[in-house]
Parts: structure tokens; sequence; C-alpha cells
């Protein structure tokens, strides 16, 4: 059964009458297809309504719609079940809400990284809700620079809310483990494709997020907090979180506006959750036009563009 989020309560009420129109027509004789043929217009019709007119709150809640396909439904999806997970970073565990390894690409191998949510309850205690540990960021980092040795291009996936806040991941060097990355990632001399396919938070997303091009998905925010804990920095409470989304500019129109992301790339109307499929083809696209240019420049002449790219942010004259 499809979950609904507040602002879908017209789509769930057009959808209901649907389903009960549907079983009019298959218990009776009666012809409902003129009107299940309106009804369906209506719905395509308030959905884009909706759906054009997100608010930056309304949006993160999109993005963490609990149907809305995660890091390893890409993979799997764009890779056709062609994908070899790497495990552990050779110091202190396998990080389990870092995933990674290699994947095929209509015959081109690429090193998949990213953070791993989970369904239920089960899988998000087993993936600590998305948020890597210390020996998760270091584990990338190993990956990428195996992916590095073999001269493969890199896709990072990003969907977190934020690297673990834990005592015994400080005492493992968080702050350190993620700044080696964002070193390391500058200068890395394969392709290296950055996505944001849900939540963007903090050093957590930035730890895998340096590349060549940083996308967003149409429906994912991306900022240095969550609106959640902006509020409650300011404000000593959450009620104020509408307030925070809207003043982070954390959104991917606002994110491109500031050219701190390269692209938006389009979800299917009712977001990503609504239609996977469909994602998972666009999103291959994307990545293929987009390691298609990549790969056209020299190594060296990539990293110095990558430098500079990072370098102009924040740049206020």
């Amino acid at each position: 059964m499809r979950t609904y989020l507040d602002f879908e309560k017209p789509i769930e009420e057009l959808n209901t009458t649907i389903e009960k129109t549907n079983e009019i027509g298959t218990k009776g004789s009666v012809d409902i297809s003129t009107t299940l043929r309106e009804l369906k217009d209506k719905l395509d019709e308030t959905t884009k309504s909706i759906y054009a007119n997100l608010t930056p709150w309304q949006r993160v809640q999109v993005s963490r719609h609990p149907e809305r396909p995660y890091t390893l439904d890409y993979i799997k999806a764009i890779t056709n079940n062609d994908f070899l997970e790497l495990h552990g970073d050779r110091n202190v565990k396998d990080d389990k809400a870092m995933v990674g390894g290699f994947g095929s690409i209509d015959g081109q191998t690429v090193m998949f990284i990213g953070q791993q949510k989970g369904r239920n309850t089960k899988q998000r205690n087993f993936r600590n809700f998305g948020m890597a540990n210390p020996e998760g960021y270091r584990k990338a980092l190993r990956l990428m620079k195996l992916a590095e040795k073999f001269n493969k291009p890199i896709v990072c996936l990003i969907d977190t809310p934020g690297a673990y806040p834990g005592l015994e991941a400080e005492e493992r060097g968080q702050g350190e483990a993620i700044a080696r990355n964002l070193y390391e990632m500058m200068i890395l001399k394969v392709p290296v494709i950055c996505i944001i396919i849900g939540e963007g938070a903090s050093g957590g997303a930035l730890g895998i997020g340096i590349g060549d091009r940083v996308l967003m998905l149409e429906n994912t925010w991306y900022s240095v907090i969550s609106p959640e804990s902006c509020s409650s920095i300011l404000w000593r409470s959450w009620d104020y979180k509408e307030i925070a989304a809207e003043a982070l500019k954390l959104t991917g129109k606002d994110m491109l506006k500031n050219k701190l992301i390269d692209g938006i790339i389009k979800e299917p109307l009712g977001g990503a959750h609504a239609e996977p499929e469909k994602m998972y083809k666009k999103l291959k696209t994307e990545i293929k036009r987009n390691l298609s240019k990549l790969n056209e420049l020299d190594a060296l002449d990539r990293i110095d563009k990558r430098i500079d790219k990072f370098c102009k942010m924040g740049v206020y004259k």
C-alpha cells in the first residue's frame, strides 16, 4: 500500500476514488471507461500542480519518502545486477551504512559508492540509518584508490542524514576520515560523479561529495545541516523547521543558482518513488552522458578543473 505525505492528500483521495470506480466496473456491468479516464486526467493534473509548487520543506519530506529508491536499488538496476560489493576498511570493520563495489554500465566498469538506508526497523539498525562511521569513509576511500589503480571511473550516490555523531565515531577520528576524503577525492586521476539521490546532510554527504560533476535529483536537498537541527539550535524547538528549510537554500534550484552543483536531474511525476523504473533509466542516461564527456579530458586537466571549481565556492566580492 502506497504511503502518502501530508501535502499529498488530494492525490490520495483521487487514487482512492479511482480504486473504488475500478471495483464498481469489475463487479457490475457498468461502463466506467470515460469516468476512469477523466479521473486519471484529474490525478495527473493535481499531481503536476502539487509537485510544481513544492516548498523546500516539502522537498525534504519527498527526499525521505519511505518508498524512495536507495543506493543499492539504483546500483542493481543500472548494472542489471552485475555488481560486486566490496567490504571493509582493512582497519576496523565493514561499515554497513556505506556500500561500494564494481559494476558495469553497458560494458563500462564503474566503481559505485554510496550510503545505504534500510526499509524496516531491522534494516535501519543494520545500516545505522545511513549514517557512516569513520571506517565507512575509510572504506569509501580504499575503494576510490582501487578504482584509480585500475583506471575506472567513480560514481558516488549520496543519501545520508549525516555522519554518525556518536562518541565512538569521534574517538576513531570521524573528522579526520572525512577531511582525508576531501583531500584525496580532489586529486583522484579518474572521473568522479557525485549524485545526491535523497538527503545530503553536512560532512556526512561531503565525505563522498567531491567530484568533477555534482548532480542532484529534483526532490533532494543538500546542506550543512538538516532543517530540524537548524531549528533546534536557533529556536530550541523543531517547530520552525519549515522556516529553517526555506532559509538554508537547500533545494536543487538554490544550489544550482549558487553554483554549488553542476545540474539537476528531473524526477518522474510524483517523485522518484512514484515510478522507480523511469528514475533508474534517467539516472543511467545521465551517468553515461557525463562519463562520456569526462573521459575526453586529460587526467591532470580534470583535476585542475575539479580543484578550481571547489576553490571558487564561497568566494565573495
